[in-house]
């Protein structure tokens, strides 16, 4: 592959991805972009590198750790943009060049990992004279470098290096294709019903969608697909039964050996990146991936994580019990369902909610059409901390996607793009993603910006009027929950990019002011102010709002025993599984449920297949992070809970205030439980967690 610079066209002017000086031109780039960026930053990267590495008088933070971040920061900015539009707005072409230039950057990054002379320049700052002079941030920033040379197998011998480094490009391409496997299945699928009675039960605009999706592909009746907002009332409001295991069966088989097609079977593709993990943990010396992916974070081995998991497990076990007696009761009396099948499930869930608190999801989700939820998110964070958000304008990726930016006493602090709504060619799920981090440059400081990307239902178009989107209340606490991890990283008040806002938090601290922010969904003043009727703009009523508080709970043992089931099967397979022997990755799923599940998945269930959390993403053997975070989150909110418990609003300024100088200011400068302690003045307690579940003694 040639790495040579086609300088005609690799320059800014003709070249968007090689244009920093603004906001990226998504309306600009093409595929045929990318390759020639590539080749431009990783020469200039490698140039820099090579001058680095010969030997200086004296090793300085400006003199070495500056330039280095300037190189790869360009770098790193130009393919994540290229990766974000991987992920929402795929294409044959555009996947193309990504694969082609994937391995390039992975090798790259992982030469720079083992780069001997950087290392030493590295330890060298670390151990010198100016290390102690140095601010709390940039000590940070080279001790973690410090650490992650060693992760990255820079002590290893020659002749193992190039092996580790084959690993890394391994385990690139392995995970690129495992999440692909996923897209192609779920796009592929397509359900057609021509008969209109089949679909009873179904919400109306649900129906409007899929009619919508069939004229779209010049098709009578309705489509319905295997994106989330498609799916899922299938299975929660379809009196039909056999159109609930239908699209059941096509979820939990999807890019397994049970689904559409070969192609698409990530059976081999998550067996081989476990070989993988476990051969680059030993390599490092580790005894698993679990020990080595544990190094950064929060938890200080994999015994302790499955004790808390356990632990948790072992709490909610006797609630989760209950609650599938209760279900298994309901449906048969109720709904003639003598055997509970998987796809009966959440429909049962359904019925049993509206009849024991006399209100469905379809009618809390006429109460929050889009634009009032968002401002009534926007009047949330405004009163927290002290900032105004207000609409911006900027090149985005697709015509839905909006703009927006953070100030504070006039000043800007921070930007982000809000794509809310599933399409084809968008990975599923919900997340958010750097699109560039604050730091201090010679012109000053540079304001991070935030993808905020979701995939909710897109607005129906009934009789050629397009209609606001209507968000069911746990896709109001999705947003939350990505705009918190969004406010931690415009938040920041760091200027060092290494351990600025999300950057080097630890992962299993990383989800607590996601978490936090959800918290809010459940306060009745801020209820009232981010919800309006569809058609009377009426807010929501108490009575109704009741409801949901009393409902809060409703399964959350259930809940909680699959958040452990998953990370518990996460933390084990990189712990103690050995993915060269005989056993299956099915078997160590079945063990985990033999443990904790009181309701089984079906035989077909190919759960695993699809778990991009830990196969494609950065949660291996850090899936425990959503509780352990969530332990820190409960604890955290419990502050707030207090202060309106003295009289002062749950939007409290001052305990807003707080958080954000010591939980979200500080970014990853410094370790995520001494940010804890200093916000709540002690250690972290399970008590909010275990409360806010309903499982309080």
């Amino acid at each position: 592959m040639t790495t040579t610079v086609d300088t005609a066209a690799t320059t800014a002017a003709t070249n968007p991805l090689l244009d920093f000086s603004g906001l990226a031109r998504f309306d600009a780039i093409k595929p045929e972009h990318v390759t020639p960026a590539v080749d431009s930053l990783l020469a200039k990267a490698s140039a820099l590198v090579s001058a680095l590495e010969a030997p200086m008088a004296q090793v300085s933070w400006s003199n070495f750790v500056e330039p280095l971040e300037n190189a790869t920061e360009q770098l790193g900015r130009a393919w994540s943009i290229v990766g974000h539009l991987n992920s929402v707005v795929d294409t044959p072409e555009l996947r193309a060049t990504y694969n082609e230039n994937q391995p390039r950057l992975v090798e790259f990054w992982t030469a720079l990992g083992q780069n001997l002379a950087l290392f030493e320049k590295y330890k060298a700052l670390q151990t010198g004279p100016d290390y102690a002079g140095l601010s709390v941030a940039r000590k940070k920033v080279i001790d973690n470098a410090v650490r992650d040379f060693r992760l990255s197998g820079a002590e290893l011998p020659d002749d193992q290096k190039e092996r580790f480094a084959d690993i890394q490009e391994k385990l690139a391409a392995l995970t690129t294709r495992f999440s692909e496997n996923i897209l192609d299945a779920t796009n592929d699928f397509g359900l057609f019903v021509s008969d209109e009675s089949e679909l009873a039960g179904l919400p109306e605009d649900v129906r409007h969608a899929a009619r919508a999706a069939a004229e779209k592909d010049g098709k009578p009746g309705y489509k319905f697909t295997l994106h989330f907002p498609s799916y899922f009332p299938i299975l929660q409001y379809a009196d039909n039964r056999a159109l609930r295991e239908q699209i059941y069966r096509a979820n939990a088989t999807k890019a397994s050996e049970l689904g559409s097609k070969p192609e698409w079977d990530n059976s081999t593709n998550l067996q081989e990146i476990l070989k993988l993990r476990h051969e680059e943990a030993a390599m490092l010396g580790f005894g698993n991936f679990a020990e080595l992916s544990l190094v950064p974070k929060m938890a200080q081995s994999p015994q302790e994580v499955i004790h808390f998991l356990e632990d948790l497990g072992h709490r909610a076990k006797s609630y989760g019990e209950k609650d599938s007696d209760e279900l298994r009761a309901f449906a048969k009396e109720q709904l003639a369902l003598d055997s509970l099948e998987a796809w009966d499930m959440t429909y049962a869930s359904e019925k049993l909610r509206e009849q024991r608190y006399a209100f469905s999801e379809q009618e809390v989700k006429q109460y929050f059409p889009e634009p009032k939820v968002v401002e009534g998110l926007f009047q949330v964070i405004q009163r927290l901390f002290n900032v105004n958000i207000k609409p911006d304008s900027a090149p985005v990726w697709q015509q839905d996607v909006k703009f927006f930016r953070i100030e504070r006493e006039g000043k800007l602090i921070g930007q982000f793009y809000l794509d809310l709504y599933a399409r084809s060619g968008k990975r599923g799920g919900a997340w958010m993603d750097d699109a560039r981090s604050r730091r201090m440059t010679e012109s000053g400081v540079q304001t991070p910006i935030a993808y905020l990307v979701c995939n909710f239902t897109e607005p129906a178009t009934v009789d050629g009027v397009r209609k606001p989107a209507l968000f069911t209340h746990d896709e109001v606490i999705t947003l939350f929950h990505e705009s918190g991890h969004g406010l931690h990283h415009m938040l920041t008040q760091v200027d060092e990019v290494g351990v600025s806002g999300i950057s080097g938090v630890e992962w299993d601290a990383v989800e607590l002011p996601s978490q936090f922010m959800e918290n809010f969904c459940w306060e009745w003043d801020v209820l009232q102010q981010m919800s309006a009727h569809a058609e009377t703009g009426e807010p929501l009523p108490r009575a109704l709002f009741d409801k949901m508080t009393a409902a809060k709970n409703f399964q959350s043992g259930l809940q909680m025993l699959r958040q452990v089931e998953f990370s518990l099967f996460d933390m084990h397979i990189h712990y103690d599984y050995d993915a060269a022997g005989s056993d299956s990755v099915q078997s160590v799923l079945n063990q985990v449920r033999d443990k904790f599940a009181v309701i089984r998945a079906p035989a077909f269930n190919r759960f695993q297949h699809s778990f991009s959390h830990i196969f494609a993403g950065g949660y291996a053997a850090g899936y425990y992070s959503y509780k352990w975070a969530e332990v820190l989150s409960a604890d955290a909110y419990s502050a707030f809970e207090e202060a309106a418990a003295k009289g002062d609003n749950v939007i409290s300024i001052e305990t807003g205030l707080r958080f954000q100088q010591e939980i979200l200011a500080v970014g990853g400068s410094r370790p995520a439980i001494e940010s804890f302690k200093a916000f709540r003045g002690r250690e972290p307690s399970i008590d909010a967690l275990l409360r806010h579940s309903g499982m309080a003694a």
